[in-house]
């Protein structure tokens, strides 16, 4: 249910406050990562599995074009419960972004490996109401197709999100919801300030064509290929990004962390990177490109005061990846 069929229904929905154990967390419009309808209490399910992971790096962006971004580099960590038990690789990734009111909207991407050795991609998403309060995370899996773990490619899974920088940890509580949970409690709505930029979920789709080159990128491949093979959307291959180099306008190089998520369906062939670039003079800059063969579009994300923030309008285009001798070779575009 939806916050206009909350209230046609009789449910009031309230604007960012306090968010009660019972209540219903609605992630704003834009933030349409996992159940845009409210997120459930997550106790009101079985407990699915509790993690631990450990941080490397915690990068502090400063205020972005979306707000105040944390960059967390993920170094490991574990993942149990009654039916699972897993590790996570080192090289994942997760941003933080608390919003002028306080609002937060979390991502992760990252992959586990089971006790069995097989390899699962595991994708998080969340969201807060306000300063301090509770984290609901929306868990989403891609499990090999008819194994033991192949429940996670369906199961309705939401948890909470506990970061703690000084110890450079972070924690998360998940639990199995019922597939049609009852709304409890009262259904608390997170508020975007208006005129702030939206992230988005999905790649974004390309507009205009090809102009001037900005920069090129030779992005590390070295360490191989993940597979988790066929599952819920299709058959997912990752290739972790181990570091690289830019030239041009943006010059500098690719820390290592992140990875390509590959997708191939019965239609497509889907690429999504995520990776950090660090500039020459110190900047950090993230990215995001991603899409189908002929329409990458990049999205970059860097300090709204730094030197490199006309990255910053999104109005740019990529070229489709050449394969090197252990490198991904990119170009960068403007846009006609």
């Amino acid at each position: 249910m939806n916050a206009a069929a909350a209230g046609a229904a009789g449910q009031a929905v309230a604007p960012s406050m306090t968010l009660g154990e019972n209540d219903t967390l609605i992630p704003h419009s834009s933030w349409t990562c996992g159940m845009p309808e409210g997120i459930p209490p997550p106790k009101s399910g079985e407990l699915a599995f509790e993690a631990t992971l450990q941080l490397g790096e915690v990068y502090n962006l400063g205020k972005t074009q979306f707000g105040e971004r944390l960059l967390l580099e993920i170094k490991g960590g574990t993942l149990t419960g009654p039916d699972i038990k897993a590790t996570f690789m080192s090289g994942g990734l997760d941003w933080q972004l608390t919003l002028p009111n306080g609002a937060m909207e979390v991502e992760q991407v990252n992959v586990l490996t089971t006790s069995d050795g097989s390899s699962v991609y595991f994708r998080n998403c969340g969201t807060a109401a306000g300063p301090g309060g509770e984290v609901r995370i929306v868990p989403d899996f891609e499990a090999p197709s008819g194994t033991a773990l192949a429940w996670l490619n369906t199961a309705r899974l939401a948890g909470t999100r506990k970061l703690d920088a000084e110890k450079k940890t972070l924690s998360m509580s998940v639990y199995k919801l019922p597939q049609a949970a009852a709304a409890g409690g009262a259904m608390i709505r997170v508020e975007e300030p208006a005129g702030l930029a939206d992230q988005t979920w999905d790649c974004k789709k390309p507009m205009g064509r090809r102009g001037e080159t900005i920069y090129n990128e030779a992005v590390g491949i070295e360490a191989g290929t993940i597979l988790v093979g066929p599952s819920k959307r299709g058959t997912r291959n990752i290739i972790p990004i181990t570091g690289g180099t830019t030239t041009g306008r943006v010059e500098g190089g690719v820390l290592p962390g992140g990875a390509d998520f590959q997708l191939l369906t019965d239609n497509d062939f889907l690429l999504d990177a995520r990776y950090t670039l660090k500039t020459k003079d110190g900047e950090l800059i993230i990215v995001r490109n991603c899409g189908s063969l002929g329409a990458f579009v990049p999205v970059f994300e860097t300090r709204a005061d730094g030197p490199y923030a006309w990255l910053n309008a999104n109005t740019w285009l990529s070229s489709d990846p050449g394969i090197g001798i252990g490198v991904v070779n990119l170009t960068i575009y403007g846009t006609n």
